[in-house]
């Protein structure tokens, strides 16, 4: 009876503990267009194009949803993931590059049934994977590593999950499952590192954190972010985009966070931060000050619309941001 007990209490013990496992994070997956899909539910949205030479990845999410965001991949396609792209420095976009670097020695989240032919894929020393950012990315990255203790070296453990090809010019571009992949860098918009990635084949393009419908932008001024960058950054995927019919679907931008999008969706965007630009700019100029600007609440007509208790960027944040950036040094 004693033995019978505490078998008991231990299936009931074991039992809790798996309990209090956390359980990895459910991932929705959407064919947008074309090779392209978009997987949400990672962190920052990942955007990913599959074909016959391979997988591309933009963005990589956060570090503690890379196994499930591989599982995803995988039920897209076993081939070779070749390229990650990220489209700025914030880790909720590139979170996921040291896991995604150390494979196949974490290939959790495969289904058995495919995890010989996943591991093969990903251990072809001959397709390497190569994590493209921009060059301030990567110049950030460094920037906030722990410096090196007594005896420690700068090994390829410490840089692991770095871009490796890091590009300076203002586009970069490749042809990869037959499509044209470009890289365009968008100065000092979110960020001062930002890239946008268009696919023309498929048209569909992966816009980062630039845009986020249905939430106010985060213009990391820190970052070097800027309102001014910001607007001439959805500018120009405005220039990238074709609507179809009645101005509805044709090219398809995937948001950093949010739903997929049309060219309507940008231009929405767009002319709600021009606006509490303009906004801001005015009581600049009558000489007001940041209090006196947050009170005069001038993102009130567009707050019911991004605004939510779970918004990263509330509305005072998002104009002290525009207010830092007009009254920086050197910028209007």
């Amino acid at each position: 009876m004693r033995r019978a007990l505490i078998t008991i209490l231990a299936i009931g013990a074991v039992s809790s503990l798996g309990a209090q496992q956390p359980q990895p994070p459910a991932l929705e997956t959407l064919r947008v267009q074309g090779n392209v899909y978009a997987i949400f539910g990672a962190g920052g949205n990942v955007t990913v194009q599959v074909g016959n030479d391979g997988v591309l990845v933009v963005d990589s999410g956060l570090a503690t949803t890379a196994s499930a965001l591989l599982a995803e991949i995988r039920k897209l396609s076993n081939g070779p993931i070749r390229f990650i792209v990220n489209t700025h420095v914030h880790p909720d976009h590139v979170g996921g590059n040291s896991a995604f670097s150390g494979l196949p020695a974490d290939p959790r989240g495969v289904a058995p049934e495919r995890a010989a032919a996943a591991a093969a894929a990903v251990a072809d020393p001959l397709q390497p994977l190569n994590i493209i950012a921009h060059e301030n990315v990567l110049n950030r990255m460094v920037k906030a590593l722990p410096p090196l203790q007594p005896g420690q070296t700068g090994g390829s453990e410490r840089l692991r999950g770095m871009p490796i090809d890091e590009y300076f010019a203002p586009t970069k571009d490749m042809r990869f499952n037959n499509e044209a992949v470009v890289l365009y860098h968008e100065p000092n918009a979110h960020t001062d590192g930002d890239t946008t990635v268009l696919f023309r084949g498929s048209d569909v393009v992966s816009a980062g954190d630039i845009f986020t419908p249905d939430a106010y932008p985060f213009i990391d001024v820190a970052g070097g972010g800027s309102v001014a960058g910001e607007i001439a950054a959805l500018n120009h995927i405005l220039l990238l985009a074709v609507p179809g019919h009645t101005e509805e679907g044709g090219t398809y931008i995937i948001p950093g966070h949010g739903r997929i999008c049309d060219e309507a969706d940008v231009v929405e965007f767009r002319d709600m931060i021009v606006i509490i630009r303009d906004r801001v700019q005015d009581m600049i100029n009558k000489k007001a000050t940041l209090d006196q600007i947050k009170s005069a609440r001038l993102t009130r007509d567009y707050d019911p619309g991004y605004v939510m208790p779970t918004s990263f960027v509330k509305a005072d944040q998002f104009v002290e941001a525009i207010y830092k950036s007009l009254t920086a040094a050197g910028t209007k």
